[in-house]
């Protein structure tokens, strides 16, 4: 099982990724953030390394090899927030025959606004990356998601209720 944590910037998909591992120890927390900052060292560094068709490929099979040779669950933090992007690794692992819960952090707009702010001290902020995350913000994102996704209000849940839910909604 693939436990997929999808959402906008400060929706609090690390914190549920990190409750959710301390409930499922045995689980693998994957962060394909850290694939796209491997990618930079070696390719020329774009805006978003979710643009380079190598690193989507790489999540893709680098969450099916962690899945397959070291977990049964798997935990993946990581926002998709192009919908393309989105269809192609969750497709790309469903195809692969692994089973996903694809779970989407929503919360309203003006709060995720005050998390990215409130995420490091002034003057720790690299120049431009406040600007970079709020051109990202997409308050319709949750309309989008494909049937089946698991929608969940991180504005109104706490951490642990998030997790109550996340592992209500796991099959049998």
């Amino acid at each position: 099982m693939i436990i997929w944590l999808n959402g906008g910037f400060g929706a609090g998909k690390t914190t549920l990724a990190g409750e959710l591992h301390r409930r499922l120890p045995e689980a693998v927390v994957f962060d394909p953030e850290e694939l796209g900052i491997t990618l930079w060292r070696w390719v020329p560094r774009n805006e978003d390394f979710q643009d380079l068709d190598s690193w989507r490929e790489l999540v893709v099979h680098t969450a099916l090899a962690l899945r397959r040779h070291h977990a049964e669950v798997l935990i993946v933090p990581m926002a998709l927030v192009r919908d393309a992007y989105r269809e192609e690794i969750l497709g790309g692992l469903a195809a692969a025959g692994e089973e996903i819960l694809h779970v989407f952090l929503d919360l309203d707009l003006a709060v995720q606004r005050d998390r990215l702010l409130s995420r490091a001290p002034e003057g720790e902020v690299p120049p431009g990356a406040e600007e970079w995350a709020f051109s990202r913000l997409d308050p319709d994102a949750a309309a989008r998601q494909p049937e089946g996704t698991l929608i969940l209000r991180s504005d109104r849940l706490g951490p642990g209720e998030l997790a109550d839910q996340v592992l209500a909604a796991l099959p049998g």
